[in-house]
């Protein structure tokens, strides 16, 4: 299986640098992926389905924002809401997604595979990352339902993944600090662990200082109100964009 290396990065010897900090922006339209770039991310996480935690966008969605973005895109695979054991035919699914995006150009996909007792299902995250290459692979959630976190690290790093997504098994990132520090601790240079979940401008400080993680994933989202209010009463849904001055306040937090 061909992994990718963690590159080296020169950091100034109090082990902070802001360039070595990356912030990753979900979101949820093209509006707010690219408003995510104006406002400094380093990377966006691209999704549907706000309302169910994100699922993979739509093929023409990735194309356009990988033409239009020059930061990287990182598309969810997720098929459906829900838990994060999938039957072989929404695997199937995932591994076609994989294929589209990498097709596309994309530098990378996102996505988490459990087995039923909510242990990793290492043998179809392994499949999904050799698919995935050269394309980075991040584990997503479904980590934070494992039953022994550090367990599951050592599975995700044999898999390959660039990187985990986690909220510190917690609700919010900044109520696992504690679990969040452990984790990179553990992870080294073999794999980044990326806190996210309730990341704003008011916290980030305190878990880039109490954590030592050098990437983190928010959501900065916002929603646009409708201008007809028939959209609402016919269940149309809302524009969900990017709050940029949130996220130029958090990339702030990066200043030393």
């Amino acid at each position: 299986m061909k992994i990718y290396p963690i590159p080296q990065i020169s950091e100034s010897p109090d082990g902070f640098s802001p360039q070595s900090f990356k912030l990753e922006i979900c979101a949820f339209s093209l509006t707010g992926a690219i408003d995510a770039q104006q406002a400094g991310a380093d990377r966006i996480e691209l999704c549907a389905g706000a309302a169910e935690g994100g699922t993979t966008p739509d093929f023409a969605l990735i194309k356009t924002a990988n033409h239009k973005l020059s930061i990287p895109v990182f598309p969810i695979i997720r098929p459906r809401g829900g838990n994060f054991c999938y039957n072989q035919s929404e695997f199937e699914m995932m591994k076609l997604s994989v294929l589209e995006c990498k097709k596309l150009g994309c530098k990378g996909v996102t996505f988490s595979i459990l087995l039923n007792d909510l242990t990793v299902d290492a043998d179809r995250t392994s499949q999904l990352v050799e698919l995935a290459y050269p394309m980075e692979s991040t584990f997503i959630r479904g980590f934070d339902l494992t039953p022994d976190p550090f367990e599951a690290l050592e599975v995700i790093k044999q898999t390959g993944c660039k990187r985990i997504l986690t909220s510190g098994q917690k609700e919010k990132a900044h109520d696992a600090i504690l679990l969040l520090k452990q984790l990179v601790e553990n992870a080294g240079e073999e794999i980044i662990i990326m806190p996210g979940s309730g990341i704003n401008p008011e916290n980030l400080k305190q878990l880039i200082e109490e954590t030592v993680a050098k990437e983190f994933h928010a959501s900065a989202r916002k929603i646009v109100p409708n201008l007809n209010p028939f959209i609402d009463q016919f269940g149309f849904g809302n524009l969900i964009d990017c709050d940029i001055e949130k996220v130029k306040n958090m990339k702030l937090c990066f200043d030393f």
